[in-house]
């Protein structure tokens, strides 16, 4: 029962530790961002092909990597 009374800082402090480990996930390793390049030079914008080569990422945070690095509109 004393759980209870903690819950909600525990549900504060989650929702913190969820932020920053969103950040984090766009920081890619290098390998990962030569095989990014890579596949994107061969399949284009197809994010889940490319996703599946990249294990523990999303297509939506390649995605995101990629038009947050190599955008070119401004």
């Amino acid at each position: 029962m004393a759980d209870l009374g903690s819950s909600s800082e525990d549900a504060s402090v989650d929702s913190k530790s969820e932020e920053s480990s969103e950040d984090s996930k766009l920081d890619f390793s290098e390998d990962e961002e030569t095989l990014v390049i890579r596949m994107f030079n061969l399949v284009g914008e197809r994010w889940s092909i490319i996703a599946g080569r990249i294990p523990g990422r999303t297509a939506e945070e390649i995605e995101k990597y990629w038009t947050s690095r190599y955008s070119t509109t401004q």
